[in-house]
């Protein structure tokens, strides 16, 4: 993780200020900003359906008509929409209200669509942030809530006390899009967890005399001893020399075959493990013997590049499921937004001169 840089003594941050804006009000754009209003912020909401502003405006909020007035009430806008396309086709209208203020995006998206964005904000002469909120609604404002936040410095530590109340602000460092590459790593890992515990249930369950919930302590249990295994896998991974974990190969792939025999034998899909004795079997042909973490991860790798191959032979008229996502965003004519102001003032820490 990059350590954060000090602010840079001749920036030139925003104002810091206790108003805060909140654009999108689903389950989690409305746990933000009752976080903030109980926090005692001064809390201007928008969303596409008004009526869902009504709570929050009977808690002391200020509900905008539009997503200009609501970027102009405060000098730090947090987005918290479906995705990047959502949010840039909302703040297109309003891209001048941007000019001097910052931008905090909280829609999730890949680390090329935070780079996109930082870059029409930029142009706009907006600061702009990318975070990851690793939190469900229920847990925003307390200790298990946490968010990590990248892009410039200057920005973050202007809005750090304001950006804390929503849970503990973790700060990446100056590449904007490392917050949405490792938010989409630990949700990856929740998602690969929920289905490995979905796919043990069913088959588990395959016994008329299982219920998912006499199983599922068991379940728990083994998964928090396994847990201890990652940080000796993790040392393994960044070590040059033998592997402390180590497996045969050959022992690893008669373990997914059986997993594999169990789940066709309890009528459960078991693909998953046709595909991964396919791809051991792939490494013991070409010599391999061990089964390690190094070694796992390296495939990983070694089958994005057969995909990739893949991407780029097969027909462009026809789609494919590893298309990169569109991550160009159109960056309005200066006349059309701040027509006679600069928008190359950035400060050396990534701020703008606060707006007038």
């Amino acid at each position: 993780m990059s350590s954060m840089p000090e602010t840079p003594p001749n920036s030139t941050p925003l104002a810091p200020s206790s108003a805060v804006t909140v654009l999108g009000l689903g389950l989690m754009g409305t746990a933000l900003a009752e976080a903030l209003l109980a926090a005692g912020h001064r809390v201007t909401v928008w969303n596409r359906t008004p009526g869902k502003a009504a709570p929050l405006v009977a808690r002391g909020a200020t509900r905008a008509a539009t997503v200009r007035e609501a970027i102009e009430a405060s000098p730090l806008t947090i987005s918290c929409v479906l995705d990047y396309e959502a949010q840039h086709a909302l703040l297109s209208p309003a891209a001048g209200a941007l000019h001097g203020r910052t931008l905090v995006s909280l829609t999730n998206g890949t680390p090329a669509q935070a780079r996109a964005a930082e870059t029409w904000a930029h142009a706009l002469g907006a600061s702009y942030l990318d975070g990851g909120i690793m939190a469900v609604p229920e847990q925003i404002a307390t200790e298990e809530a946490f968010l990590f936040h990248s892009g410039a410095a200057g920005p973050f530590e202007t809005h750090r006390s304001t950006l804390a109340a929503l849970g503990t602000p973790k700060y990446l460092g100056q590449d904007v899009g490392l917050a949405s590459l490792y938010d989409l790593a630990l949700l990856s890992a929740m998602d690969m967890m929920f289905a490995g515990f979905f796919h043990a249930v069913a088959v588990a369950t395959s016994d008329k005399d299982t219920t998912a919930s006499s199983f599922t302590p068991l379940v728990v249990a083994w998964l928090q001893s396994m847990i201890g295994t990652l940080p000796a896998m993790a040392a393994d991974i960044d070590s040059d020399g033998p592997a402390a974990y180590a497996q045969t190969l050959d022992l690893v792939v008669a373990a997914a075959d059986n997993m594999g025999a169990a789940a066709r034998e309890a009528g459960v899909d078991a693909s998953h493990f046709d595909r991964t004795v396919a791809a051991l079997k792939a490494r013991m042909a070409a010599g391999e013997t061990t089964y390690t973490a190094p070694g796992a991860v390296r495939q990983l790798r070694v089958a994005a590049q057969d995909q990739s191959a893949s991407c780029r032979s097969a027909d462009p008229a026809t789609a494919h499921p590893c298309a990169p996502l569109t991550t160009a965003l159109p960056i309005p004519p200066p006349d059309r937004f701040q027509a006679g102001r600069p928008t190359s003032s950035r400060s050396d820490d990534g701020s703008y001169p606060a707006a007038l």
